[in-house]
């Protein structure tokens, strides 16, 4: 949730993301229902305006599964159950669904929470969401890398040909890096992604190094474009989840949904039925009904409510809360501290940008704050009314004890450096995002594989027990039902 104070606007991360002889009979049947306040619970209705409903639903009291969360990985978790007809409520503590991945409408502009893009070959989520529906965009493949006060190609030589030869002599990196770079790729696009996921680690940095490459391409192109992608310049995360992302970039494109990142929850959430979704619905505690017979899983809610379930409980939500609902039930281990990132948003006229293309802009200098920007009207021409253009800068850090007026003002500098005074002047500041908890730390050692289990009933997902992307966040939700639907089936044979 963004609140405004002042001119500072702050997010509030929201809880994220068979067997037919197996299956419940029917959510109906499991259900019962009583008279609630409408400022507690709303159900979930999809776009276009982002939300809510402000009548008095019933409240069910009783289900199959209950799902702590509504980001990617609880409506993935949803989304399984829905397909084994098993009966299930996703409870969400904030106004949406999307956890991480909301896009606001701000003045006829759409602003994602943070930089992100989709990569179109994420294997999971080929198989969860529809891409006609969702219009992707695509990004130019490669990116300008700003280096000695100039901007250098770097092009996907099996895409942009012609670009990739005129690069061969540029400063970002040498001929033979470029020919490493066609090297790793072979490489893993020869791996299963388990075989990526469980292979000896090691940080990035020292991955690129192992392999060769030079420091001028580590510093002007790696650290900026990865950096960007982990929230993370010193490049210390796993190298396995740079190769499966590296695999992911070979196989397809960087996009953006026509109406923003929001989109892919959206999508998902509309999917299922809107009396499952209860939005604006805090879980404060986790337990089980010690004096019932099969001892079956009860959820807490903020406002005192109950809601008890037959089947089990699956914790959808960011690491640090998870922690939180499962203090003393699971050993979590030392958490690294997460990524964070500042995403400014400006807003220009169509005749104040140096550049028409989707292209990724890159910081090769080593110097400023800046990380990467792009103008996201070129890419998505949606994300803006037609006669303006939507500027998208990230950082990579809190940036805490510094004003977002001060952020700001440094930010046009820096691109004044970039671009000129004269394209920069007219930009008009839109919102600055600080997104704490960006994404896990998944530097060595890391597990991407982890169990979804806590004990019998319930369950955990999200992507910091996966691969801390879109597409690990929809694998846990699956492997959290598959387990679950295991669970319950040793029970009731």
């Amino acid at each position: 949730m963004i609140t405004n104070h002042g001119n500072r606007h702050h997010q509030e991360h929201s809880n994220e993301i068979g067997n037919s002889a197996m299956s419940v009979a029917v959510a109906t049947s499991l259900l019962s229902y009583s008279v609630h306040s409408p400022r507690r619970l709303r159900l979930f209705k999809p776009k276009p305006s982002s939300i809510s409903l402000s009548i008095s639903p019933p409240k069910p009291t009783q289900t199959g599964v209950i799902i702590i969360g509504a980001g990617l990985a609880g409506l993935a978790a949803a989304t399984h159950l829905r397909s084994k007809n098993i009966p299930f409520l996703l409870l969400e503590a904030s106004d949406g669904v999307g956890g991480r991945v909301r896009t606001d409408l701000v003045d006829g502009f759409l602003l994602d929470r943070g930089f992100q893009i989709f990569i179109t070959a994420y294997p999971e989520a080929q198989s969860l969401l529809n891409y006609k529906s969702l219009r992707l965009q695509k990004f130019y493949s490669g990116a300008l890398v700003y280096y000695d006060r100039q901007f250098h190609t770097v092009a996907d030589p099996l895409r942009h040909f012609i670009d990739s030869l005129g690069s061969l002599s540029n400063p970002i990196g040498s001929v033979s890096d470029k020919l490493l770079i066609g090297l790793t790729r072979a490489r893993v696009l020869a791996k299963s992604d388990e075989e990526i996921f469980t292979a000896d680690e090691a940080s990035t940095m020292n991955f690129l190094r192992e392999r060769g490459f030079s420091d001028s391409i580590i510093s002007r192109f790696f650290r900026p474009f990865f950096g960007g992608i982990f929230f993370d310049t010193q490049l210390e995360t796993s190298s396995r989840l740079f190769n499966f992302i590296f695999k992911c970039l070979a196989l397809g494109d960087n996009t953006l949904p026509a109406d923003g990142i929001g989109a892919i929850p959206q999508q998902l959430a509309a999917n299922l039925p809107p009396e499952t979704i209860l939005l604006n619905s805090r879980v404060v505690s986790v337990d089980f009904d010690e004096n019932s017979k099969s001892k079956s899983p009860i959820v807490k809610l903020q406002s005192g409510e109950i809601i008890r379930c037959e089947m089990g409980v699956i914790v959808a939500v960011e690491e640090p809360e998870a922690e939180r609902l499962l203090a003393g039930k699971r050993k979590m281990g030392n958490r690294k501290p997460p990524r964070s990132t500042v995403c400014v948003y400006f807003t220009a006229d169509r005749d104040r940008i140096p550049v028409k293309e989707p292209v990724l802009f890159l910081n090769g200098s080593g110097k400023g704050i800046v990380n990467n920007m792009f103008f996201a009207t070129n890419v998505a021409p949606s994300y803006g009314p037609p006669e303006k253009v939507l500027v998208s800068v990230s950082l990579i850090g809190k940036f805490e004890g510094v004003e977002d007026e001060d952020l700001t003002a440094e930010v046009i500098r820096e691109m004044s450096d970039w671009f000129g005074e004269s394209t920069v002047e007219g930009w008009k500041h839109l919102r600055t995002y600080r997104i704490g908890f960006a994404q896990p730390n998944q530097s060595p050692p890391s597990d991407l594989m982890k169990d979804p289990t806590v004990e019998s009933g319930l369950y955990v997902c999200g992507d910091y027990l996966t691969s801390a992307t879109f597409d690990g966040a929809l694998v846990s939700g699956r492997k959290a039902v598959e387990a679950l639907v295991r669970d319950r089936a040793v029970i009731y044979v």
